[in-house]
């Protein structure tokens, strides 16, 4: 198959959607697929362009055999909610450039759009009504959900033509994916998709990333002895996470100190997290930037506890990428979700993590407490073993690519299924 991919987000990028977006396209080429992306400059997470792709306006690169078509985008230097949609619209500006052209040149077998952003899916269902050609729109979060409940945009006027548009790009999509059964929940309610919401979850390579003996961790590396209890976050810095929480209980431990509270990213709330260490005079919190996939295992194995945090606002319309490389890992997360979400009911059912109310430091405390306090080798294993079941990379493409080939030939499909 001919396959188009567009959006936002995509590798070199460490983290969350472009991360996910990048091994996708290039598990379809080594399938035999023909794949070609449209894809902004790599500025994610640490809201800006990498030295590498500066002032380079508009070229082609291929990346792990994919032809990966770049754009230029604008990058805010404080991450704010204009400053977001500045950008987001930016790169539908310059994404045109390739677009123009493909309206009247080449055909692809289907699009994949990735959202967020939900606006860039314009595009995709212009090129599908001009070229008939299906469209498949995989949600990675609700953007326009979470600035509503999130606060980030106020206006309900503003709000209300957010929300006419994204019902217009998802009646025109012939399917809707996205990647935790709350979110298909939210988007069935919106009643707009052509047929039923579909899963895609996120996955883990489980052969690569898996649990290690801490002398193979990165202790020696950091400076940490064995002894030491480290509770570590990593990944993005953003504000759907509240990591303001981190700081405030580090302080409450700072009298132990054996506890190190080590915090791996990048992103738009970093600063602030660094300021407030420095006015608590912290001595018990350690920053560094995102390591490489490579040494993602071992990263993993440095820690005691791992966060998963997020704010209650932001409940089932996002679903934290980072789980599933500490499930594969053999981790213990500590995990602020609320009840009735797919996080909660998941870790809850399952017993792979310590659950925890959201936005509540004495919970986040008590949480901390409470592992440190008990055996963590039964959350260890089942959550390695819900890895090994539900999170398998090739398992989770096939299934996807499976699907989509019917989108894209159903009669042929069929015949297939009828043959079998």
């Amino acid at each position: 198959m001919r396959i188009l991919i567009y959006g936002i987000l995509y590798a070199p990028e460490l983290t969350g959607v472009g991360k996910y977006t990048g091994e996708m396209a290039a598990w379809m080429v080594q399938q035999g697929h023909e794949v070609d992306a449209i894809m902004p400059m790599p500025y994610y997470p640490e809201w800006k362009v990498r030295s590498d792709y500066k002032n380079k306006g508009w070229f082609t690169e291929v990346v792990d055999g994919v032809k990966v078509h770049r754009c230029p985008v604008y990058v805010p230097k404080k991450v704010t909610a204009s400053g977001r949609m500045l950008l987001d619209f930016s790169f539908l500006m310059s994404s045109f450039f390739y677009w123009i052209r493909l309206f009247f040149s080449k055909r692809y077998d289907v699009v994949i759009c990735v959202a967020p952003p939900f606006h860039i899916g314009f595009f995709p269902v212009l090129y599908s009504m001009v070229r008939n050609v299906p469209v498949w729109l995989h949600i990675q979060d609700l953007q326009v959900d979470i600035a509503k409940e999130m606060g980030m945009i106020k206006s309900e006027k503003f709000l209300n033509v957010l929300f006419k548009a994204e019902r217009f790009i998802l009646k025109r999509c012939k399917v809707v994916s996205t990647i935790s059964e709350g979110m298909i929940r939210k988007v069935t309610e919106k009643k707009s998709t052509q047929l039923d919401c579909v899963m895609f979850p996120n996955w883990v390579d489980e052969g690569f990333v898996k649990p290690l003996p801490v002398h193979e961790s990165l202790r020696d590396e950091l400076g940490l002895t064995e002894t030491d209890k480290v509770i570590l976050y990593s990944g993005s810095i953003g504000e759907k996470q509240g990591l303001e929480l981190i700081v405030e209980a580090a302080k409450h431990f700072a009298h132990k100190p054996e506890m190190k509270f080590l915090i791996f990213g990048s992103g738009g709330g970093k600063g602030r997290l660094e300021v407030l260490v420095q006015q608590y005079k912290l001595t018990n919190v350690f920053f560094y930037p995102l390591q490489p996939y490579e040494k993602l295992s071992a990263l993993l194995a440095t820690a005691d506890i791992h966060l998963v945090l997020q704010k209650k606002s932001a409940s089932d319309l996002v679903l934290p990428s980072k789980l599933t490389g500490i499930l594969a890992a053999g981790g213990c997360a500590l995990v602020s979700a609320v009840p009735g979400t797919t996080l909660h009911e998941v870790v809850a059912s399952e017993q792979m993590g310590i659950l925890i109310e959201p936005d509540s430091l004495e919970a986040l405390i008590e949480g901390i407490d409470r592992a440190f306090r008990s055996d963590l080798t039964v959350y260890r294993k089942n959550a390695r073993a819900y890895a090994r079941r539900n999170l398998s990379k090739n398992e989770i493409l096939q299934q996807f690519e499976a699907q989509m080939i019917n989108i894209v030939n159903p009669v042929s499909e069929q015949l297939i299924v009828e043959q079998v």
